[in-house]
């Protein structure tokens, strides 16, 4: 086991020194609460691409599907856990470009949920969509605390202030251009450091045939991809992390913070596809723990149990590096995107503008990041917490993106269909009460997950064919403005004093939207 000081000493190392480089983002112009949360137009193709990576490839890849692998299902769970942390992103290079139409000067989901829904709506939205970010921000957290408990002993606590304090540091002091470079950054050494260290391990552990022989002997169902239980969890994994990253505000600030459309699209794309190899290796570590007689009690624990038998102290120490990059990669990411969905609605709430408002995000960054260090340190289950989270999202994320397209959809019809998918997953979720699992239907996450999602889109699709509304789908430009100039929209035009906009005719796309 690796001394804990020297683990510790090595995080400290490395997020100061990431910490450092948020710093100089933020020297290079903070100048307004907009290139605070938003950075709008300036990101470039290789920076998107490389954020948007670094901002996926969280900590949780070291557990989460390694933990599937080990105990829900081998194969056929990491494969679907590889293909789920694609959909996302690859549904995002489409949505993307028409919320960039429809909403020139927005910021966030929940102020498109204000204007298109209304307040109630909107505060199912905002509760469910921080709830989400907080929970996956507490997972990450919850995940390098363990991973360096296992390998060097290291206190929950002390791993989760130390990251936590540092990434609340640069990200309070930059806000979404220090996430964007320090993500360029880590990409480039989180890259070859995943290389190296699934091939180092695969030698060092004998070779493949001799990892197959060792799974095989301890379970082959590990290895059978047509095993029912994986499956199964395959198929809902993929709909529970689709919804959740619906309802992700790190992907909303980077629609908007990329320079353009085109290159919005290409970016997803090949981040969807680079994300696929990197998820599926490391959730073959949990098959790996497995076959070396580490239980499923272990398995969010699986990668670094590996790690730690299979490696010498410095290279278990490297791996303490990456793990710490993963981390910060995608903290950064959420303590900005969490900050900025309060941000972009308190000129709603309450009178502030200008500094007040950039300082109400930066003290808003420290709140989550001290918030998700107290949860950390408890040692929860990072995917039983990731579940949970997921849940809240695959209820809502229908209702929520059917009003980009439908003109028909009310604040109303869309609250009952998220309502409604959330009880009907609730009763079937496996983690809840006995008392309240009330339906005649086996509490397992496959039953909760289709089960939230097909009523959800069900009362969605029937909310709308009842509706006799009509939405205007341009009060979207209209109505939700730059929080530097409240006046204006996305390209310079000006709102009127009687609420219309000097805006031209809609963006090509849009009339498919009004016909819904």
């Amino acid at each position: 086991m690796v001394d804990s000081g020297v683990a510790l000493a090595a995080t400290v190392v490395v997020v100061v020194a990431t910490a450092a480089v948020g710093i100089v983002a933020g020297r290079r112009g903070i100048a307004t609460v907009e290139d605070f949360i938003s950075a709008r137009n300036t990101v470039e193709r290789g920076s998107l691409t490389a954020t948007i990576v670094a901002s996926s490839m969280g900590a949780w890849i070291l557990f989460s599907p390694a933990e599937a692998g080990a105990a829900f299902g081998g194969i056929s769970a990491v494969v679907g856990y590889a293909v789920g942390s694609a959909v996302p992103l690859a549904v995002y290079a489409f949505l993307g470009p028409r919320i960039r139409r429809l909403i020139p000067a927005g910021h966030s989901l929940t102020e498109y949920a204000y204007v298109r829904y209304g307040p109630t709506m909107y505060a199912f939205v905002l509760v469910i969509s921080v709830a989400y970010m907080f929970a996956f921000l507490a997972a990450e957290m919850t995940g390098i605390a363990r991973g360096l408990q296992v390998v060097a002993g290291v206190p929950l606590w002390q791993t989760a202030l130390t990251i936590g304090l540092a990434v609340a540091c640069y990200t309070a002091y930059g806000g979404l251009k220090a996430s964007v470079l320090t993500d360029a950054v880590q990409t480039l050494v989180i890259l070859p450091l995943l290389a190296v260290g699934f091939g180092a391990a695969l030698l060092s552990l004998g070779g493949a045939r001799a990892i197959h022989a060792e799974v095989v002997a301890t379970d082959p169902t590990l290895l059978d991809p047509g095993f029912a239980g994986g499956v199964e969890f395959g198929i809902y994994v993929v709909v529970a992390i689709l919804a959740a990253e619906m309802l992700n505000q790190a992907w909303w600030q980077r629609i908007y913070a990329a320079a353009d459309s085109g290159t919005l699209r290409r970016s997803f794309l090949v981040a969807a596809v680079a994300v696929v190899p990197m998820v599926f290796l490391a959730g073959l570590f949990g098959l790996v723990a497995r076959g070396r007689g580490v239980g499923t009690d272990q398995a969010s624990e699986a990668f670094f149990v590996v790690v730690g038998d299979a490696f010498a102290d410095p290279i278990v120490l490297a791996v303490v590096v990456l793990a710490v990059l993963l981390v910060t990669s995608s903290a950064d990411t959420l303590f900005n995107a969490i900050a900025s969905v309060v941000t972009a609605d308190l000129p709603r709430l309450v009178a502030i503008e200008g500094r007040a408002l950039t300082l109400a995000a930066r003290v808003l960054t420290v709140v989550v990041a001290l918030a998700s260090t107290f949860v950390a340190a408890q040692g929860y289950s990072v995917l039983a917490v990731f579940f949970v989270a997921d849940l809240l999202a695959t209820a809502t994320f229908v209702p929520l993106l059917a009003g980009l397209y439908s003109r028909r959809l009310t604040g109303g019809g869309a609250l009952v269909a998220g309502v409604g998918g959330l009880l009907v997953g609730g009763a079937l979720f496996p983690l809840t009460p006995p008392t309240l699992q009330v339906l005649p239907l086996p509490a397992t996450f496959f039953n909760a997950f289709i089960g939230a999602a097909t009523v959800s889109l069900a009362l969605t699709l029937l909310a709308a064919l009842v509706s006799g509304a009509r939405f205007d789908l341009g009060r979207l430009d209209r109505e939700i403005a730059r929080l530097d100039d409240p006046t204006a929209n996305a390209d310079g035009g000006r709102l009127r004093s009687d609420g219309g906009s000097t805006a031209t005719a809609p963006a090509d796309g849009d009339e498919e939207g009004e016909r819904c």
